[in-house]
């Protein structure tokens, strides 16, 4: 029994160390710099530079629409789809429905343009998002399909209560599966008109 329990807390010690590794490893991941209008608690204004964007489009339920536009993009990026350069992982990941569909994005590094980026295969398209002000709220957990709708209801009182019209929500996620729960970082962004801010 003692050997057992010595087993077990050793393969428990080695999935803490590499959760640790990947989460600070995932701290130093590029993330696209923002202003910061208004901070609330969790809740927050944010403006956003223009920012250029790998994305995919899948069907059916989130979570494997998710997991499908993350390989296919991931595919892309790592040139595994294609020839070239591989191309560094930058988060968050961004998801928003589109009727029974989702559109999966990975931001590209700030290095590439437009020009400079290598030609994507069938179900990848390369987009640039102009700059924009969005609405957010961050929390932490594994967000189910019921922590995303409690996140985004509460968003959506947070810009009631400032007069601020509410548009299409997306998600944002920070953290790669190997990351616990409670270290998990994840948004809901919703768009702001420019001219209801200050």
């Amino acid at each position: 029994m003692r050997t057992a329990g010595k087993v077990a807390a050793g393969i428990g010690a080695a999935i803490a160390g590499g959760a640790a590794f990947f989460y600070v490893r995932e701290l130093a991941t590029e993330k696209p710099a923002f202003d910061l209008i208004e901070k609330d608690g969790a809740c927050s204004i944010r403006r956003y530079p223009g920012v250029i964007v790998a994305e995919t489009v899948r069907h059916g339920k989130r979570e494997r629409a998710l997991g499908n536009g993350f390989g296919v993009l991931a595919d892309y990026i790592f040139a595994e789809s294609r020839e070239g350069e591989a191309i560094a992982m930058t988060a968050p990941v961004l998801a928003d429905r589109r009727g029974d569909d989702w559109r999966i994005r990975f931001v590209m590094p700030s290095k590439w343009t437009r020009a400079t980026l290598p030609e994507p295969g069938p179900g990848v398209t390369i987009e640039e998002l102009p700059a924009r002000t969005m609405a957010a709220i961050r929390f932490a957990g594994r967000a189910g399909d019921a922590d995303l709708a409690r996140q985004e209801a509460a968003l959506r009182e947070w810009m009631l209560q400032r007069g601020l019209a509410a548009g299409k929500v997306e998600h944002a996620f920070y953290n790669s599966p190997f990351i616990p729960g409670p270290l998990r970082r994840n948004e809901i962004l919703i768009e702001v008109a420019s001219n209801q801010i200050g």
